[in-house]
């Protein structure tokens, strides 16, 4: 029974990221509309149709990654924060939206869309295969959800690299390591949190940041003032 409550959650799951999809398409053709709004706009349709979805089908593990993933997300300023305002080598542009600091407003929520599919990906190749297997899954996807997304964001107007080396002329090569450490710390933060108390998640959200602006610095400096020397 919980194998077929699982694959349901899954195929509704993969249901619900298409039609986001669609309406993320849409959205972002509406001409005149700023990208600060239509991606703030976006971030709200996705956080809240995700949770109201999860509640309504009661899904618990909907809602208990959702939760992480949004604290996560929230938590997730300052490091774009840093890397914008101190070491210069990210860029939000004027898009129409209010900032945090120097990072565009939309960021506070999303970060949790590419994190929640991330650990729902986990999950469900663990219940499928094993808990190696989940964790190179999460790994793959978070690389390609990653490099993807910082390859062809500025398409659209929102952030870039500056002042850093990049692969195909806007990925920067840095961010990659970070990044994955992200991915698959915060399936492993979810899987270890599981059986314990959500006010647990505040806290080990903060330490994911922590770890993740901790890695952006120590790659920033291996890569741009070591390697590239």
């Amino acid at each position: 029974m919980v194998e077929l409550n699982l694959a349901r959650q899954e195929s509704e799951f993969i249901i619900f990221h298409f039609m986001f999809s669609l309406i993320a398409t849409l959205i972002l053709l509406i001409p005149l509309l700023p990208i600060g709004w239509k991606l703030s706009i976006l971030v709200i349709i996705y956080n809240m149709g995700i949770i109201v979805f999860a509640i309504l089908r009661e899904y618990r593990l909907w809602q208990n990654i959702w939760f992480l993933a949004v604290l996560i997300s929230i938590f997730q300023i300052f490091p774009d924060w840093f890397l914008s305002a101190e070491l210069n080598i990210l860029v939000f542009p004027e898009d129409g939206l209010f900032k945090i600091g120097t990072v565009s407003g939309y960021m506070l929520g999303l970060w949790s869309i590419p994190l929640i599919i991330i650990i729902f990906t986990g999950i469900r190749v663990k219940e499928r295969k094993n808990l190696k297997m989940s964790y190179l899954a999460v790994s793959l996807v978070t690389f390609i959800i990653f490099t993807v997304s910082e390859a062809t964001i500025w398409v659209i107007g929102s952030w870039y690299a500056q002042n850093v080396f990049t692969l195909f002329g806007h990925l920067a090569l840095y961010i990659i390591f970070p990044e994955l450490i992200l991915g698959v710390t915060t399936y492993w933060i979810f899987l270890y949190l599981q059986n314990k108390p959500q006010i647990y998640k505040i806290p080990l959200s903060f330490l994911v940041m922590l770890l993740y602006l901790g890695s952006c610095s120590f790659f920033y400096f291996l890569v741009e003032k070591i390697l590239m020397l």
